[in-house]
């Protein structure tokens, strides 16, 4: 097991969702998530959420830490990092503790610096 500031993640214990996969409902783990696929729903997961270049999320998202390389629409609550990646497509609201931004992702919407205690905590309404 390893931990990540007070989050711990089983090595070999990420769900993944691949390309040409679509899920229409809400999604919640307690491991890790890499989502290559395509979600119409709301996910909360414990731990870290990887978004690759072709998924795609219409819904909000808490998590403790997120990398987006794909395209979002919603509303996000991360307890710790959220990054978004340079073929980033985001729209939407964040809370978030750390932001890290490279050139070339796309960011529409507002952000909230703040440390957030338990992300687990928020109430996400479908976007």
């Amino acid at each position: 097991m390893k931990k990540q500031n007070n989050i711990i993640s089983e090595p070999g214990l990420t769900n993944q969702l691949k390309k040409g996969t679509t899920i229409n409902g809400d999604l919640s783990s307690e491991s890790d998530a890499r989502i290559d696929g395509v979600i119409n729903g709301n996910l909360n997961v414990k731990g870290k959420i990887i978004i690759g270049n072709t998924g795609e999320i219409t819904g909000d998202i808490t998590c403790a830490f997120c990398e987006i390389s794909g395209k979002v629409k919603g509303k996000l609550m991360i307890k710790e990092n959220l990054t978004l990646k340079s073929t980033a497509d985001y729209t939407g609201d964040i809370t978030v503790n750390k932001l890290i931004i490279e050139p070339g992702a796309l960011f529409n919407g507002t952000c909230k610096m703040s440390s957030i205690k338990d992300a687990g905590t928020f109430k996400t309404e479908k976007a």
